[in-house]
């Protein structure tokens, strides 16, 4: 169903009252921005965009919630053209065992674990932005209920190894607050 005031908007695609809000803090004396907040979805990829107080590398501490009826068993973050992962030890994620950034430091994988309705997850990564404006696309994956424990193993490899497919998105911008 299309959205009346923005033709071909799917109405799915809004942002809804289960979401909570994402928003960040930068803090520019210790290169770190953390955000958190949740978007009620596993059927779309989430694009944020931030506006940091200057470019460079950061280390980044996100923590959201699952608010679906979903269990999350990867999730994937790609960067845009101008920024980049720093594999380094703030590379890494509680909940997920693994990690898979590709050669190109764009694509970043954390697997090998599950996030089930109503927990949170938390990630940490460094990553360097030649822009005061990066975006990220994030993705989760959660098996199909009708797959065979085999399958659902040979489809997460392969999403690891290949990406995830794009799916439609929910585009937001995250306040930031800069303190220090």
């Amino acid at each position: 169903m299309s959205s009346p005031e923005l033709p071909g908007l799917d109405v799915s695609s809004r942002v809804r009252a289960r979401d909570i809000q994402l928003t960040g803090v930068a803090d520019v004396g210790r290169r770190v921005l953390m955000i958190t907040g949740a978007i009620d979805t596993t059927d779309h990829d989430v694009s944020v965009s931030v506006s940091l107080p200057e470019p460079g590398r950061w280390q980044v501490i996100k923590a959201e919630t699952n608010l679906t009826d979903r269990t999350w068993v990867a999730m994937q973050a790609v960067l845009d053209e101008d920024s980049v992962f720093i594999d380094d030890a703030a590379l890494m994620s509680p909940q997920f065992a693994k990690s898979f950034m590709t050669p190109d430091q764009r694509r970043l994988t954390f697997y090998d674990g599950e996030v089930r309705p109503g927990e949170a997850v938390l990630k940490t990564y460094s990553m360097e932005t030649g822009g005061r404006k990066p975006t990220y696309f994030s993705s989760r994956y959660s098996p199909i209920a009708t797959d065979s424990a085999e399958r659902s193993q040979e489809t997460l490899e392969e999403l690891v190894t290949n990406g995830m497919r794009q799916r439609p998105v929910v585009e937001l911008i995250v306040p930031i607050t800069v303190i220090g």
